[in-house]
C-alpha cells in the first residue's frame, strides 16, 4: 500500500516536472540547465528523504511486528510457561537488538539529513558567488567598451585636428 502511494506521488511529480520543462523550453539554454540542475538536486533530495522515510516505516513495522510476536509468545507462556521460556528469552534479545538497530538507523538518517543540508547551503553560496562574478564581469565589459569608445573618439578627433592643420 505504501509502495503504491509512493509510485503515485512520483508519477505526479514526474508529470509536473514534464510540464515545467515544456514551459521552460522558451528560455535560454543556460537558464534551462541551471533550472534542470536545481530540479535534479531537488529530486535527489526528495529521493533521499523518501528512502529514509521508507526505512523508518519498515523499521517501525518490524518493531510493531516484534511487539506483536512478543505478546503472542506471552500468551503462549500463560498456557505453557515451561515450554515457551527459551523462545521468549530469544525473542526478547532479538527485540532489543532490533531496537538498537532502529536507533542507529535513525541516527544515521539524521547525519545524512545534516550532510544534505550542508551540501545544499554550499551549493547556494556557490550560485550566489557565480551570479556576483557574472554581474561584475558584465560591468567590467561595459567599462571596457566605454573606454575603447573614448579612445577611438580621441583618435578620430586628433586625426581631424591633424588633417585640418595640414590644410
Amino acid at each position: 500500500m505504501f509502495t503504491a502511494r509512493l509510485v503515485c506521488l512520483l508519477f505526479v511529480q514526474y508529470q509536473e516536472d514534464a510540464s515545467d520543462i515544456k514551459d521552460m523550453s522558451k528560455y535560454k539554454p543556460h537558464i534551462l540547465l541551471s533550472q534542470e540542475n536545481t530540479q535534479i538536486r531537488d529530486l535527489q533530495q526528495e529521493n533521499r528523504e523518501l528512502w529514509v522515510s521508507l526505512e523508518e516505516h519498515q523499521d517501525a513495522l518490524e518493531l510493531i511486528m516484534s511487539k506483536y510476536r512478543k505478546q503472542m509468545l506471552q500468551l503462549m507462556v500463560a498456557k505453557k510457561a515451561a515450554d515457551a521460556e527459551p523462545v521468549l528469552k530469544a525473542h526478547q534479545s532479538h527485540s532489543a537488538e532490533i531496537e538498537n538497530q532502529i536507533d542507529r538507523i535513525c541516527e544515521m538518517g539524521e547525519v545524512m539529513r545534516k550532510a544534505v543540508q550542508m551540501d545544499d547551503d554550499q551549493f547556494c553560496k556557490i550560485q550566489e558567488k557565480l551570479a556576483q562574478l557574472e554581474l561584475e564581469n558584465k560591468e567590467l565589459r561595459e567599462l571596457l567598451s566605454i573606454s575603447s569608445e573614448s579612445l577611438q573618439v580621441r583618435k578620430e578627433s586628433s586625426v581631424d585636428t591633424a588633417s585640418q592643420a595640414i590644410k
